[in-house]
């Protein structure tokens, strides 16, 4: 019997690629065998120079239900350690895909199918881009199994998602966040209602959408608004927008380009050179 892949990857259109966890039947728990490969494909996507957005989602009703309780698997490199060591390198390959997400040259749109908890909240968090699909929900469950409710970065994405009341809140109370609550909490920008569309259809149209504008100006944008969340004053983060500006500004002939587009009602056509 062919070994069942855990993580799916498909290029809908050539400038977007969809991962999707692949494990419906534990909706897609982090499990090592699903989140290794999973880590080890954005990364081989972040070198693809061709691709210019990601899409990451769930098989079946499940967008990732978080740690799983079952069947974990065995972390990589863990030979011949001990409990206690054994522990911080499994925690320390999960932190890696939050991580991975973040650093990511392309923006990553999570298109949340189902269920996204504990772990998968997390997951989505890390994203840049969060839309949901109706029966999404959301929850923070640690605390619901008598541990932390924080993992895997979420005491520091969440309270930045939607403040730090609402995060509290959520966190220490465990419940669950329906889909339209989480759009009108700004936990994710929009819930997809259009019967004829789906969340992953919707996700790469958004990634689309974000292909035609300049690579660089994307990437810089990406990385301003993460680099943003840990700025230490509003000059110094300034100072570093303002340099990209610049050096866009004087290295390609985008702006002219736009300029012309306009005055000829076409859409632009950006070299990123001069």
């Amino acid at each position: 019997m062919p070994r069942v892949s855990f993580v799916l990857v498909e290029r809908p259109v050539p400038e977007v690629a969809v991962v999707t966890l692949n494990r419906p039947e534990r909706m897609n728990a982090m499990a090592f065998d699903v989140m290794v490969p999973f880590r080890d494909q954005l990364v081989a996507l972040g070198h693809d120079n061709t691709l210019r957005a990601v899409v990451v989602t769930g098989a079946g009703r499940g967008f990732c239900s978080g740690a799983d309780q079952e069947s974990a698997g065995t972390p990589p490199h863990v030979e011949g350690l001990t409990r206690p060591t054994y522990a911080l390198r499994s925690m320390e390959m999960l932190e890696d895909i939050t991580l991975t997400l973040r650093r990511l040259h392309q923006p990553v749109i999570a298109a949340v199918n189902g269920a996204a908890i504990g772990g998968g909240l997390c997951l989505a968090l890390a994203c840049d881009i969060r839309i949901a699909a109706p029966e999404a929900y959301f929850r923070a469950a640690g605390i619901n199994n008598g541990l932390t409710a924080s993992e895997l970065g979420l005491s520091y994405l969440l309270p930045r998602a939607i403040g730090s009341s609402r995060a509290a809140e959520i966190m220490l109370t465990g419940r669950d966040v329906s889909s339209r609550e989480a759009e009108r909490i700004g936990l994710v920008s929009e819930v997809v209602e259009d019967p004829g569309t789906d969340v992953v259809a919707r996700a790469v149209e958004i990634g689309q959408r974000i292909a035609g504008f300049s690579q660089p100006g994307v990437e810089l944008t990406k990385r301003t608004l993460v680099t943003g969340l840990d700025a230490s004053s509003l000059e110094g983060h300034m100072a570093a927008e303002g340099l990209g500006q610049l050096y866009l500004r004087i290295l390609t002939d985008n702006f002219e380009e736009a300029t012309r587009a306009r005055k000829e009602g076409r859409p632009p056509r950006f070299s990123d050179t001069r």
